[in-house]
């Protein structure tokens, strides 16, 4: 019986060890063997985004030095490009057309996406149904839109102003109007808003009942519980929406291309319609600028770099997360 109690100890240490493939080394072999599992998982991931991501952001910021065309001889110019980017004035006009845009979208998209949402947080059984069609705009691509749009904002046959002009309303010229250019846009990209609302539509739903029974029983209404309750238990899906709205709208391409520099347009387009993707593409691909367009990509680059800094340190504070005392 002694003997017994005495090898106990060495016998599950034993186990132990078979277990584990034999002390710390075996612990050591089993970390590596998993990390290299996990690479192996994980490569394909890696190879895209060296090939596809890195390996082109690298290349641009070369090409950004020198004057490469796609035909002639590249030379190194150094910094010409970047300083034809501050002399330039249409880079200037484009990049303000491109905040504005960005002005109109994302406030307006995030309110239209938040009371689409809060409706369909309302929808019973119909719910799967109207999730899915809020969402199929995201499928439908984005030139056809633009062109779908053409038709629809046209000035003098459009629906839009036929529409408005049931109740009176002298519809403007949406398309060729100036002041009406960069608006048009801004509720055209509203047609996208699919994956915004589905995201909203989840956070709602993980709002806990129970605080908003206890600010009834406060007497807080329904304009109080939203801004007191349900807004800032959805703060960080607001947040992160915002975040990459921004994103998208200081990128936009398509939907301004195909509205006013399509084939039969770009005669007749007007600069107060040029975004600044539209004019990087011009740069690229008709006037074959590639050094001088791999710059303007890069000033684009740190642009979205501030601006999403700045939103990452003014957001955080307004952010509520669980487990806060504020």
């Amino acid at each position: 019986m002694a003997e017994a109690l005495v090898g106990a100890p060495a016998v599950a240490r034993e186990s132990r060890r078979r277990r584990f493939g034999g002390g710390f080394g075996g612990r050591s072999g089993g970390r590596a063997s998993e990390g290299r599992a996990a690479l192996l998982f994980i490569s394909p991931w890696i190879f895209g985004f060296v090939v596809f991501t890195a390996g082109p952001m690298l290349v641009s910021l070369v090409l950004s030095f020198t004057d490469y065309s796609l035909v002639g001889d590249t030379e190194g110019v150094g910094t010409a490009n970047y300083r034809e980017l501050l002399s330039d004035p249409r880079v200037a006009q484009s990049l303000s057309n491109t905040f504005i845009y960005a002005a109109l979208f994302v406030p307006l998209g995030t309110v239209v996406a938040l009371g689409l949402a809060m409706l369909l947080a309302r929808v019973g059984r119909a719910s799967g149904f109207f999730r899915t069609a809020f969402y199929l705009p995201e499928m439908t691509p984005a030139v056809a839109a633009g062109a779908l749009f053409l038709l629809l904002l046209n000035g003098q046959s459009g629906l839009v102003n036929a529409v408005l002009g049931w109740f009176g309303i002298d519809g403007p010229n949406w398309t060729t109007d100036p002041a009406w250019l960069k608006p048009s846009l801004a509720m055209v990209s509203l047609w996208s808003m699919g994956g915004t609302i589905v995201i909203y539509l989840a956070a709602l739903k993980n709002v806990p009942r129970q605080l908003h029974e206890a600010a009834m029983l406060d007497g807080a209404g329904p304009v109080r519980r939203f801004f007191h309750v349900t807004l800032p238990m959805i703060s960080g899906a607001v947040f992160f929406t915002v975040i990459t709205n921004t994103i998208a709208a200081l990128q936009m391409f398509d939907q301004a291309y195909t509205m006013f520099y399509g084939p039969q347009q770009s005669e007749t387009a007007s600069d107060e319609s040029l975004v600044y993707m539209v004019y990087l593409f011009q740069n690229a691909f008709q006037f074959f600028k590639m050094g001088f367009a791999s710059a303007m990509a890069w000033l684009l680059f740190v642009i979205i770099l501030v601006i999403t800094v700045v939103q990452l340190k003014v957001g955080n504070r307004l952010v509520h997360y669980e487990g806060e005392g504020r």
